[in-house]
């Protein structure tokens, strides 16, 4: 497999206070990988670095052979890498429809944007019934299938998903997860930060445990299920 997505020795401080230290992993192009953490350990971090918005101190950045450390966020988008962010933020006062158009900006291909369209409303129908819908009015299942749609029209060989099931209902945290798969079995390599780590850790092909800034444990996510320090840590159970 090649090495889409290759992180070394990242580093990033809010002012004198590292929030990363010397992080290092690499996705491998077709994976699904997830960072595991407490709050504060600096997932959402690492994922602001990789998109541009958050400025790296030390270390480098670089996806499908390229350094993409210095670049800013609009041209990480053009070179494959787009994010689901935490609370979705999305245009509220724009239809969903709109929310979509904007993910695909960067793209001059036109049929191809509009093939994806296509496709993101297969992937979730209820989009294609709310597109005229003012994004802000939607339920929270809703917004996050904007979000992530968005983010698709992009065309990313990269999908950055920071807590793409918070606060959501049983059902609709099934439709995201099994939305997660089915972009990955296309051909989308996923980076995925999620409070259920259980259910993170059962899809992930590739796992990183997160502890204050510094990754302490690799692996395979059905591995790390079963590991004491994940155990007790992060899954609810007894080491």
């Amino acid at each position: 497999m090649s090495k889409t997505l290759q992180v070394s020795g990242l580093t990033v401080a809010y002012g004198e206070i590292a929030a990363v230290r010397e992080a290092s992993f690499t996705v491998e192009a077709g994976e699904i990988a997830t960072i595991v953490g407490a709050n504060g350990a600096g997932k959402t971090t690492i994922l602001n670095a990789l998109c541009g918005l958050r400025d790296v101190r030390r270390g480098s950045i670089v996806l499908g052979g390229e350094d993409i450390t210095a670049l800013p966020p609009h041209e990480r988008v053009r070179r494959g890498l787009s994010q689901v962010p935490e609370g979705r933020r999305l245009f509220g006062r724009m239809t969903v429809a709109e929310n979509l158009e904007i993910g695909g900006y960067a793209r001059t291909d036109h049929a191809a944007r509009k093939r994806d369209l296509d496709h993101v409303l297969e992937l979730f129908p209820r989009l294609r019934e709310r597109s005229r819908q003012v994004a802000g009015t939607l339920s929270g299942g809703e917004q996050q299938m904007v979000a992530m749609g968005r983010a698709l029209m992009a065309a990313p060989k990269v999908l950055l998903l920071d807590e793409p099931t918070m606060g959501l209902a049983p059902q609709v945290v099934d439709l995201v997860i099994d939305a997660v798969r089915r972009v990955n079995s296309e051909g989308v390599t996923v980076l995925l930060v999620e409070q259920n780590a259980y259910g993170a850790l059962e899809i992930a092909d590739r796992a990183f445990v997160l502890e204050s800034g510094d990754i302490t444990l690799t692996g395979r996510g059905l591995e790390l299920i079963s590991h004491p320090r994940v155990r007790s840590a992060y899954l609810g159970y007894d080491a």
